[in-house]
């Protein structure tokens, strides 16, 4: 099992700059770095304080000159937000300027209110489209001269200027959840994503099942894909009894926001909605923190251990450590030190 850290700068109000979080992530990817993980991911939101990351390859970029080993992963890059010569261009430059780090996750997207701000109103189903002419069309361009007449796009002969540094590409990932989805990413020889947010580890052996499916299904790929699993997660001190507590109080707020955004009917002021109010949620007993307390990775090191050690022997290839929880920095910065000085040494 290999470790990454999967992270966004999250503003609640105005009490912190945008400079002061940017600072606050970069030191947790220090930490992160120094600690054995193996890749840092940053994802795509447009519009939305609580997910500040307009792009993630000014980001990657960046931290691509304050490290030296961890890797570069853009979780995710949305689909139909992008066109692939943009996208290959870009994605190949940040594979130079990292030394050839970068991974390169694509989605289909999110939030609907995305959609109508970025792409005219389109209905966020029709996101999957775009993924699937994207991928083999980025690849085309990343290794020479290519012309596109797709659905969805048509170019003339094109190619990625820079080329990347990994040949013949870097690594390709694809967020998935469906079946289709697994095995549209198998059969094109991308790695996969997944995320069981308010589910169990049910929900974590049947996304693993799903793609071991999409594996089954094409033997003629000959490098098996490899799979990611993302979990909020927050380590706390043996020595607390109700430590679990703060935190999945705190990833219920994230997810009563979650909810705001891609459910609500408020309009967001400056960038910021309210979660979405408790009472709202009295018939959905997985938003309640007792049971957030058992579907998030939330525990102390030995119950993390054993929870991730689960997920090794399913045949999971890398555990993404997700600090997006809105706790504070002092908080995050805890957890992932205990996570670097008393889980990962379990896997070693």
């Amino acid at each position: 099992m290999r470790f990454s850290l999967f992270i966004h700068m999250e503003r609640w109000d105005e009490s912190l700059s945008h400079e002061e979080h940017w600072q606050n992530l970069v030191e947790l990817v220090r930490i992160a770095e120094e600690g054995g993980f193996e890749t840092v991911w940053i994802g795509e939101h447009h519009s939305t304080e609580y997910t500040v990351s307009p792009s993630p390859m000014p980001q990657l970029a960046y931290l691509a000159a304050k490290t030296s080993t961890i890797r570069l992963g853009a979780g995710t890059i949305v689909a139909p937000f992008w066109t692939p010569i943009r996208a290959a261009g870009e994605t190949a430059l940040l594979d130079v300027i990292s030394g050839g780090r970068a991974e390169i996750g694509i989605a289909r997207g999110a939030y609907q209110f995305e959609f109508d701000r970025l792409a005219g109103g389109m209905a966020g189903e029709e996101g999957g489209r775009y993924l699937r002419e994207l991928v083999p069309a980025i690849r085309a361009l990343w290794q020479g001269d290519y012309a596109h007449d797709g659905e969805l796009w048509q170019f003339p002969v094109s190619t990625s200027v820079p080329k990347p540094v990994q040949q013949p590409t870097p690594p390709v990932w694809v967020a998935a959840r469906s079946p289709e989805t697994h095995d549209f990413a198998v059969a094109n020889g991308c790695n996969v994503q997944v995320t069981p947010l308010m589910k169990g580890d049910e929900e974590v052996k049947d996304l693993k099942d799903k793609f071991d499916a999409a594996v089954a299904n094409h033997p003629e790929v000959e490098k098996k894909p490899e799979i990611m699993v993302l979990k909020h997660t927050y380590v706390h001190s043996p020595e607390e009894p109700e430590g679990w507590r703060p935190a999945a109080e705190a990833i219920n707020r994230f997810y009563r926001t979650f909810s705001a955004w891609a459910f609500g009917k408020k309009e967001p002021v400056n960038g910021f909605l309210e979660p979405m109010p408790e009472e709202n949620f009295a018939e959905r007993p997985e938003f309640a923190p007792e049971s957030l307390h058992r579907t998030a990775m939330i525990g102390t090191p030995d119950e993390v251990t054993e929870r991730i050690r689960n997920y090794e022997d399913m045949g999971y290839d890398e555990y993404s450590f997700w600090t997006d929880n809105s706790m504070s920095h002092e908080d995050k910065k805890r957890s992932l030190q205990r996570f670097v000085d008393d889980v990962i040494p379990n896997f070693r």
